[in-house]
């Protein structure tokens, strides 16, 4: 089988399908344009059939119109340049599927193709004509200079995203313990990566060398077992203690901050300030009625002066305890200009106690954006309408604080007044009732 004989029919196919594709861009370019003219001709139609004043006075010669030259007057004419519309030529799946398939072949015939080309050589008696070994250490020594472009690359251009500034006294050593993390394993990512796509390059496969057996080595693997392990240990400590940090309070601490309650629900943040008392009141889900969503119980004087906020303002330097609930199904308690994560449980109040220290005035001149916010989301996938939770924070002064506090509404208004009141008049009723029917 002579090379000639191989590369012919390769050399066919690649042509059908260029052929194919240039074939299937056009059809689809005819039909657009076909529908564009269709289009335009109906509009003709519907325009003779009514009078319509001259948008363009007659004394102009429209011959004359460019994109470029105005009217030909010296007058500039703002007139949108049509653009063809290959819309349908990137939507069709059929499209790229034969695309696809088309590829397949031709990489299929290229293979068979070179295939043939080593048996021609070897029943000729002659060596390989290719040298596949070494063929792949230049793809793994392309791909690794790749790669690590592609590591600084991302770093360069996305880094920013990940070296933000936090606005709590606990962000800071939530950042250290990050940076310590990320720095350890990119390191040994990078190291470990040239190490090994470098062997592959140096010690390429051959026939004039045999590969060494090394069987074992002491010394070897109690560096790569001990190393590790201290490495290891260094950040599951350091991860303990900083989560210990957070969430394992003093009692005294508690009573120093600011109590705020939030209930995530589908699909809605619901946030209860503590009033003057600094005590949210008692909750039951069997109070839970339209107007009380929360199934706040009322009967607890604590839950009269608790107010019920649309955004969640916060006092710069000063301790806030976040009760947080859910009504449903799972959601998260998530403010990542805060670091701050916490599930929200069905039927279990979960807590997070942090010091906000950075005003969001103050963040904004440190980010140099204007609009930026701090906002509360919801870090669980909990339904459809999930991306819809979401609740602007502020970080204030605890003058503005103060001020911002005294306007909220309460819980306890004049609608849940009146039911209350009918309820109890109801449940007297009903007792009156009992107690006659007992009587007889």
């Amino acid at each position: 089988m002579s090379l000639r004989k191989v590369l012919i029919p390769a050399v066919y196919s690649l042509v059908l399908v260029l052929a194919l594709t240039t074939v299937s861009v056009k059809a689809q370019n005819q039909d657009s344009t076909a529908v564009s003219i269709t289009a335009a001709t109906d509009s003709a139609k519907a325009m003779n059939s009514v009078q319509v004043p001259t948008l363009i006075s007659t004394d102009v010669d429209t011959t004359k119109l460019s994109w470029n030259q105005g009217d030909g007057q010296g007058n500039p004419v703002e007139i949108a340049k049509p653009e063809q519309d290959f819309s349908g030529v990137y939507k069709s799946a059929a499209y790229y599927t034969l695309l696809f398939f088309l590829f397949c072949v031709f990489i299929g015939i290229v293979g068979k193709a070179l295939r043939a080309y080593e048996l021609t050589r070897s029943i000729q008696g002659k060596g390989p004509g290719i040298n596949w070994h070494r063929v792949q250490s230049v793809l793994f020594a392309i791909t690794l200079i790749a790669g690590l472009y592609g590591t600084y690359w991302s770093f360069q251009n996305h880094g920013s995203l990940i070296n933000t500034i936090s606005g709590t006294l606990h962000g800071a050593k939530i950042d250290f313990m990050f940076n310590i993390t990320l720095g350890i394993t990119l390191t040994v990512f990078v190291l470990t990566h040239i190490a090994l796509f470098y062997f592959t390059f140096k010690y390429v496969g051959s026939e004039k060398r045999k590969a060494y057996f090394y069987p074992h080595n002491d010394t070897l693997e109690r560096v790569w077992t001990i190393v590790p392990a201290i490495v290891l240990t260094v950040l599951v400590l350091l991860g303990f203690f900083t989560w210990r940090g957070i969430t394992n309070v003093s009692e005294e601490d508690q009573k120093k901050a600011l109590n705020i309650e939030v209930t995530g629900e589908q699909f809605k943040w619901t946030v209860r300030y503590p009033g003057a008392d600094n005590q949210v009141g008692l909750r039951n889900y069997k109070l839970i009625t339209p107007t009380n969503g929360l199934g706040i119980d009322f009967t607890d004087k604590k839950s009269w002066d608790d107010q019920i906020a649309g955004e969640i303002v916060l006092p710069v330097n000063r301790p806030v305890r976040f009760s947080i609930n859910a009504k449903d199904v799972l959601h998260s308690f998530y403010i990542p200009g805060f670091r701050v994560q916490m599930n929200a449980v069905p039927g279990m109040p979960t807590y997070f106690q942090f010091t906000p220290s950075v005003t969001t005035a103050e963040m904004r001149e440190k980010t140099n954006d204007p609009t930026y916010d701090y906002i509360l989301l919801c870090a669980k996938i909990c339904g459809s309408g999930h991306y819809n939770m979401q609740v602007k924070v502020k970080v204030v002064s605890e003058k503005e604080y103060q001020e911002w506090a005294v306007k909220q509404p309460l819980f306890y208004n004049d609608d849940m007044k009146k039911q209350m009141q009918s309820a109890q008049v109801t449940d007297a009723a009903a007792n009156t009732t009992l107690a006659l029917t007992t009587s007889k």
